[in-house]
């Protein structure tokens, strides 16, 4: 599926653990954890050195696959989540830059979303899809959270 200029979307936020940057550096990066916490993710298999393969459960059309890699790790202060998922429908290319700030006794963490997105998903147009993938994340640092 070809992605069109335009399809771009960006997104940027940040939550606040009542941890050391350490701790949530661990589970930030554990694939078990992460498994459990991205919603609706059914498998997050390594396949090499930081590098996983994910499958996903989706809405009525079904699910996807994708391959997802780390990398420009500095720990415990910076890693670049790296992805590719193919859907029913959809297919989504981008980043995810993460950057874990302490702050007294919490860390920080702020995250930049660079994707381009195609098909169905890019249909519903990018305030949609934004507010969608914001609400995403936010459930996601939740469920991590959960861990502490």
């Amino acid at each position: 599926m070809v992605l069109r200029e335009g399809n771009e979307l960006k997104i940027e936020g940040t939550y606040t653990f009542k941890a050391s940057r350490e701790k949530v550096w661990r589970l930030l990066l554990d694939p078990k954890i992460i498994a459990g916490c991205v919603p609706g993710c059914e498998e997050l298999k390594e396949i090499g050195p930081d590098q996983y393969e994910a499958v996903t459960r989706g809405g009525a059309k079904g699910g996807s696959m994708g391959k997802v890699s780390i990398k420009e790790k500095r720990a415990p202060e910076h890693y670049v989540v790296s992805g590719k998922g193919l859907g029913n429908s959809t297919v989504t290319v981008g980043d995810v830059s993460i950057d874990l700030e302490e702050s007294g006794e919490q860390t920080v963490v702020k995250y930049t979303t660079d994707a381009k997105v195609g098909g169905l998903l890019a249909s519903l147009g990018q305030k949609m899809v934004g507010g969608m993938a914001k609400m995403m994340a936010d459930q996601f640092f939740k469920k991590v959270e959960s861990f502490l």
